[in-house]
């Protein structure tokens, strides 16, 4: 039977669902009151003939509002202020142990009306939550037909229980106004005219609030906000053998009173724009090297970020296959993926580090469960994952991480924010001597230290560090030719006693905090790296404006 002649009766199915808890607050809201009234019509009503009933609904409508702002070569080049609302709607057919969320079963997406028409409201859930059930219904047959097909070892539930929610938090707003960030854009892209030789200079902001409201049938009620204020800067040249050289600089915070001031982001647009000066006068690297590395603070969050962060994500595989979760660490339960002196934590419940407000920071997850702290690894061991509502081997509960990297997006395991720990302080100063002394017993003239990286494998600013003088000698065109998960567990030999705190707000809002970092032994080669023909004549005169 398709779903488009399919006769949707009116059947009172409420024995099945829990009572939805509605507190005053809750009822004071034009959004939450119109998705709770229709999410009881729709367990009461909701049925295909001849098709199971729904087990679960939810409805997560995320409200959002942000400017957005690019200026290039001193100009303003574009301006945007945009307010949506978009709802997700969820129908599980089945029950938590074998469910129809597969494929086009998991869930339907729309756009919402901006003002509080409840009717409007309540018309765009009930077609949207038609659609999800429909898919819903078809998305099972199609999961169970290949599941007949396939031997599941260790087979694991679906759907992980959880117990219901009730938290109402404040509406955001956009606290900062944009207008004089325009001008500071304008300034500092235009500091282009101090080097000729800048193929690019721009500079952006984004400021965005997001309001997320979120019933279910289980009885959970959420409304959270969150905002995100971030301005950047970036810049490319090229070297004169043609290689692509780039730089850029990124302040993100959760409140508009973190940003920095024009003056301060000026400067740090002024200071980009030397280190690019002088990578154009860098040599490059030599072809191929072996031996110890140290990561500054900064490089080592990129590190973690990457080869940790991402492999402690619980993400249940695909049909059939048996594998724990997926990435480096799938493997790695109970087992040692980091030296003995290291942990890691991830604790969306933390506000703030060392006086630093973290974007990771938040009280319900996506999926309505609250955030809790997670060791994930506990003296290099690891000991969990972090998990929203779909289990995986041996986690059949969330731990409030479920998470959508977008709005539309189904919710994930995801990052709060993650602490990196070390148990064996080593100060900066014997870092950089451990360096040195590493190079003498191996007869090494020198060894690298890395400032900033542009991805796990990837340094922007790359230094040696000679030996005999302690020299620092800036170079160019490098990549790591075996800095992977292998890596950390086995050559990592000491961690700093500093913390670089980075907030990132692509996909999901997290922070990453890490120190610095000394390997023993990491190859560093020569890079192929992209270069292209020179301008084939000057750029516009700056002087005289034509």
């Amino acid at each position: 039977m398709s779903a488009r002649s399919a006769k949707v009766t009116l059947l009172l199915i409420a024995c099945f669902f829990t009572t939805v808890l509605a507190g005053p607050a809750a009822a004071d809201d034009p959004v939450l009151r119109a998705m709770q009234k229709e999410l009881q019509r729709s367990k009461s009503q909701l049925k295909l003939e001849q098709m199971a009933a729904p087990y679960y609904i939810d409805y997560r409508v995320e409200d959002l509002e942000g400017c957005f702002a690019t200026a290039a070569f001193g100009a303003l080049r574009s301006n945007i202020h945009a307010h949506l609302r978009l709802v997700r709607v969820v129908v599980r057919v089945g029950d938590y142990k074998q469910d129809s969320y597969f494929g086009q079963g998991e869930g339907a997406t729309d756009y919402m009306p901006l003002d509080d028409d409840e009717l409007a409201l309540r018309h765009h859930l009930w077609l949207a939550t038609d659609r999800a059930y429909k898919a819903a219904t078809e998305a099972l047959a199609a999961k169970q037909a290949q599941l007949k097909q396939l031997s599941v070892e260790h087979p694991v539930d679906d759907f992980a229980r959880a117990e219901p929610v009730e938290f109402i938090g404040p509406l955001v707003r956009l606290a900062v106004d944009p207008a004089p960030w325009l001008e500071t854009l304008q300034q500092a892209s235009a500091l282009y005219r101090a080097d000729p030789q800048l193929e690019s200079m721009d500079a952006t902001l984004q400021f965005q609030t997001a309001n997320r409201f979120f019933v279910n049938s289980e009885g959970t009620v959420v409304r959270t906000g969150h905002a995100a204020y971030e301005v950047s800067i970036a810049a490319t040249t090229q070297a004169a053998d043609g290689m692509q050289l780039q730089r850029s600089a990124t302040f993100a915070v959760p409140e508009g009173k973190e940003l920095p001031t024009a003056k301060e982001f000026l400067a740090r647009a002024g200071e980009l724009l030397g280190t690019l000066k002088n990578l154009r006068a860098a040599p490059v690297a030599d072809e191929e090297y072996r031996g110890p590395v140290l990561f500054s603070a900064d490089a080592a969050s990129t590190i973690f970020a990457d080869l940790v962060g991402e492999n402690v994500l619980g993400r249940k595989p695909g049909l059939g296959q048996p594998a724990r979760t997926q990435g480096a660490f799938a493997s790695s339960y109970k087992g040692r993926v980091l030296p003995d002196f290291l942990s890691v934590t991830d604790d969306p419940t933390l506000a703030s580090l060392q006086g630093k407000l973290l974007m990771g920071r938040y009280d319900v997850d996506d999926e309505g469960v609250r955030a809790v702290r997670v060791c994930v690894i506990d003296k290099g061991k690891l000991v969990s994952y972090l998990l929203g509502r779909e289990p995986i081997l041996d986690f059949p509960a969330s731990n409030g991480h479920g998470r959508a990297r977008l709005p539309a997006n189904p919710p994930g395991p995801s990052l709060g924010n993650l602490l990196v720990s070390s148990s064996e302080v080593t100060s900066r100063e014997a870092l950089k001597n451990k360096l040195l002394e590493l190079c003498k017993q191996r007869e090494l003239p020198y060894g690298y230290y890395v400032e900033t990286m542009a991805g796990a494998r990837l340094p922007r600013l790359l230094y040696k560090v000679w030996v005999k003088d302690e020299r620092q000698e800036l170079v160019r065109g490098a990549i790591f030719g075996d800095l992977d998960a292998r890596a950390l567990r086995n050559n990592l030999v000491a961690a700093g006693g500093d913390l670089n705190v980075e907030n990132r707000v692509l996909n999901v809002p997290h922070s990453i905090v890490a120190p610095s970092i000394l390997f023993d032994e990491l190859e560093v080669k020569r890079q192929d790296a992209q270069k292209s023909k020179l301008p084939e004549y000057p750029p516009p005169p700056v002087a005289s404006g034509r």
